[in-house]
């Protein structure tokens, strides 16, 4: 017959559980918040890429005088509601930048609006059009008993201009 052991075995697995519990927890919360930032980044670069591909879609898009809020304000809100999709993301928080192709190297460059100033001749047509985060926005990991500083988000898209220039 074998004889029973005594309850140190099982003292010490509970024991064992009670320290590896909150190294657990701590793992299981900061995956649910590395996913919270993934999703939030998935959702400003997809923000970036409506208002980017509404300007490059648009016919008759003055560059000169640089009014892209109908775009950015399309990509924030939702159409249905109004409400912004990202909390305390602005529209003055992105930035729309424009790419021309110079001729002669055929590198891509800032465009030259130069000729805004004077109202003589149409400014370049620009080949691309980028439009970012350049503050960042900031999302702020809540893990429990880990005090972690702000992530700064920066995204970027740059998407190819297919509309026309007035």
């Amino acid at each position: 017959m074998k004889r029973r052991t005594s309850g140190t075995a099982s003292g010490s697995m509970i024991v064992e559980t009670a320290m590896w519990m909150p190294v657990f927890f701590l793992l299981i919360v900061g995956m649910l918040h590395l996913g919270e930032i993934t999703y939030t980044y998935y959702v400003l670069s997809k923000i970036e890429y409506a208002a980017a591909q509404f300007l490059a879609t648009q016919q008759g898009v003055d560059f000169c005088n640089q009014n892209y809020t109908a775009a950015i304000n399309f990509a924030i809100n939702d159409n249905t509601t109004g409400q912004p999709l990202v909390a305390n993301l602005t529209p003055d928080m992105l930035q729309v930048t424009t790419q021309c192709i110079d001729p002669t190297t055929g590198v891509a460059g800032t465009c030259d609006t130069s000729e805004c100033a004077t109202g003589i001749g149409n400014p370049q047509t620009p080949a691309y059009i980028t439009v970012s985060i350049p503050g960042g926005y900031a999302i702020n990991p809540n893990i429990p008993y880990i005090q972690l500083p702000p992530i700064e988000l920066m995204p970027s898209v740059t998407v190819p201009f297919g509309g026309s220039a007035l």
